[in-house]
């Protein structure tokens, strides 16, 4: 049997790659019929996994991560009836069964069976279920005609591997971000953070056939690169406003829309920005975003943050100022994003070349063993998105 190996949290600013098991096609004692094992093609480095690693949630030691997935089926259990041997495919971040109700109802960030703490699951990550992540070489992937999208001619799938290896999260959660903010022709959009997620969500926006993207940061890097494809961008740091600097661009200190892109790690804007406000890109969005628009947050926030700033902020209750949001009449849309909701449609555009999402955040091929210096650049702020090539495939 082919040895495994995967990149482990082991306490926060350390990760390793260590041998793991190989999987099996079973879920504790019973066998996994409905799953396959996937031998990895590519997976990427997210931010979620970044909150991970610097301790900021309660994640625990050892655990195997990664939930951003692209790989070819090696093994296949007795009743996966569409999909074979050799094929390629995604894999949404989300882990959902396609038999409960939310699933049902096409909110399968939010599955009832697959998680026994809390609605939702994903692969590697905190209070998620506690599957076993997709930094490695293989992996189990459970209800898998449900879960899994083909690609539907291999040659090709290679070809454009950077870009479909970002289906599995940051494209389409970027997208859901847009697309529950009410971006569409001709709106003005601003998006708060350019990070991987922040300019799939900037690039997404352009796909809607938003008028104007502007995009704010504090790394400068990261604003080049949001610049790189048509966003105009606002540097945080300035003393200028957030408001001023969307009025020096657009004539007037409001936006259509807005998405955050940022999260519960936020920092302050201005001279403030060195100390982390974790509800400032949440209040600054309702400050700048016009009567009636949404605001689409696809950043995350979490329930139990033990380096938090405050005692409030480490169970998740900030300092929102939800009396302005009502006062707007604003429509707030949280959560994970259902992947499954776009990845399809998303496929086809970077299949008939109607996007370079790899090229608007940057994808960078990095090896396993570089996955631990992959997460310490990452950390530093760097506007690239790491992508591992466990096999080296990408690179052949």
């Amino acid at each position: 049997m082919a040895g495994n190996r995967g990149v482990a949290y082991i306490k926060p600013g350390v990760v390793e790659v260590q041998n793991i098991d190989y999987p099996k096609l079973a879920l504790g004692n019973r066998k996994c019929e409905h799953g396959v094992i996937l031998k990895i093609i590519s997976t990427n480095i997210c931010g979620s996994d970044q909150h991970m690693v610097r301790g900021r949630t309660t994640a625990p030691e050892g655990l195997v991560l990664g939930h951003e997935i692209t790989g070819e089926i090696v093994e296949a259990g007795r009743d996966v009836e569409f999909l074979s041997k050799g094929d390629i495919v995604s894999v949404p971040f989300n882990i959902a069964c396609g038999r409960c109700r939310n699933c049902k109802e096409g909110k399968t960030g939010i599955c009832l069976n697959v998680n026994p703490a809390r609605p939702g699951a994903a692969y590697g990550y905190v209070d998620m279920g506690g599957w076993v992540g997709g930094q490695a070489e293989y992996v189990l992937v459970p209800y898998a005609d449900f879960n899994l999208l083909k690609f539907p001619d291999k040659d090709q799938a290679m070809a454009k591997i950077k870009d479909l290896t970002l289906l599995s999260d940051i494209f389409p959660t970027g997208y859901h971000g847009a697309v529950t903010a009410g971006v569409g022709p001709g709106t003005i959009v601003y998006v708060a953070g350019a990070g991987p997620v922040g300019l799939a969500s900037a690039a997404s926006c352009h796909l809607l056939g938003a008028a104007c993207v502007i995009v704010g940061d504090l790394i400068d890097e990261r604003l080049a690169q949001a610049k790189s494809f048509g966003c105009e961008v606002v540097d945080l740091k300035k003393s200028a406003t957030l408001a001023e600097q969307i009025e020096q661009i657009v004539g007037v200190p409001e936006v259509d829309a807005a998405v955050d892109c940022v999260g519960f790690e936020a920092r302050g804007h201005g001279s403030d920005h060195s100390t982390e406000h974790p509800a400032t890109v949440l209040n600054a969005a309702m400050e700048v975003t016009r009567a009636g628009g949404a605001i689409g947050i696809p950043g995350l926030y979490v329930t139990g943050d033990p380096g938090a700033v405050d005692e409030k902020a480490k169970i998740g209750m900030l300092g929102i100022r939800i009396g302005l949001g009502w006062a707007k009449s604003h429509c707030f849309t949280t959560g994970q994003c259902p992947v499954m909701r776009y990845h399809r449609q998303l496929m086809q555009c970077i299949l008939h070349d109607k996007i370079e999402i790899a090229k608007a955040v940057n994808v960078t091929m990095i090896s396993l063993d570089d996955a631990p210096k992959g997460y310490k650049d990452f950390d530093k702020g760097a506007a690239k998105k790491f992508v591992i090539d466990p096999h080296g495939m990408v690179a052949a």
